[in-house]
């Protein structure tokens, strides 16, 4: 198992966000997760990526490397675990005054520090596979929402993560642009990255994930493959949620 996660819970105050969350990531495997808005999905890849403390979770790697949130976390291993991940936001969160290959290579030159000719290169690479190549040198206010978010893809990618995440990635986009940004998103998984995706994207999730989870009220409600999960859900809960997402009135 690429990612096993144990216990992960977090609260903002009173408010139980993530309760005793469970979940593993196979090598190469695509997760998605769905739910109603307020269900935790957000907060819990935000504590996968540095972004929220957890309160208590053991989070262990196939490589041997694990942390336990339940006691003081040295910055060492701080910065290691949030080293394994490239994130997607839902808003780009794109520099504004810098050019769509100037963001690319942020991350690889601020932060790891590598060579600036290596990985302008590489990010030149990653515009051409997202399709961008004749955009790099365009600012985000001169590039559509899905021009932008693949632009976000790109700077995941340049930082050589072990594990994309994705936070609902088409939710701020019109409906015309959200293929272009799942076309990119479906060759990553053919190419055998290993995924979390939070989505409202159904038809997507069942085309692109390995397993789907289900979760509501900050739990995990129901888990498996898209089959199991999406066309043939046990919980009543899953059914009503899928009921109204796929059969609006």
């Amino acid at each position: 198992m690429f990612l096993s996660v144990k216990g992960l819970a977090k609260s903002f105050g009173e408010n139980e966000v993530l309760k005793n969350i469970d979940i593993d990531v196979g090598k190469g495997e695509v997760v998605s997760i769905i739910g109603p808005s307020g269900s935790g999905k957000t907060t819990m890849l935000r504590c996968f990526n540095g972004l929220e403390q957890p309160d208590k979770g053991l989070f262990q790697f196939e490589d041997g490397f694990s942390v336990n949130f339940a006691e003081k976390i040295n910055k060492h291993d701080r910065i290691r675990l949030s080293r394994k991940y490239g994130m997607v936001f839902q808003s780009y969160n794109l520099f504004p005054h810098k050019t769509a290959l100037q963001n690319v290579m942020e991350g690889p030159v601020i932060v790891q520090k590598r060579n600036k000719t290596d990985v302008r290169k590489e990010a030149e690479e990653l515009l051409e596979k997202v399709g961008l190549k004749e955009k790099m040198e365009l600012y985000p206010h001169q590039l559509s929402g899905g021009q932008q978010q693949r632009v976000g893809i790109a700077r995941a990618l340049a930082l050589k993560p072990e594990l994309l995440l994705f936070d609902e990635p088409t939710s701020a986009l019109d409906p015309e642009l959200i293929g272009e940004v799942l076309k990119v998103m479906k060759d990553l998984a053919n190419e055998s990255w290993t995924m979390i995706i939070v989505t409202h994207e159904i038809q997507f999730a069942g085309e692109v994930s390995d397993k789907v989870l289900f979760m509501d009220g900050g739990y995990i409600v129901e888990q498996g493959n898209p089959e199991e999960v999406l066309k043939n859900p046990k919980e009543e809960r899953t059914k009503q949620f899928l009921q109204r997402i796929l059969n609006p009135t």
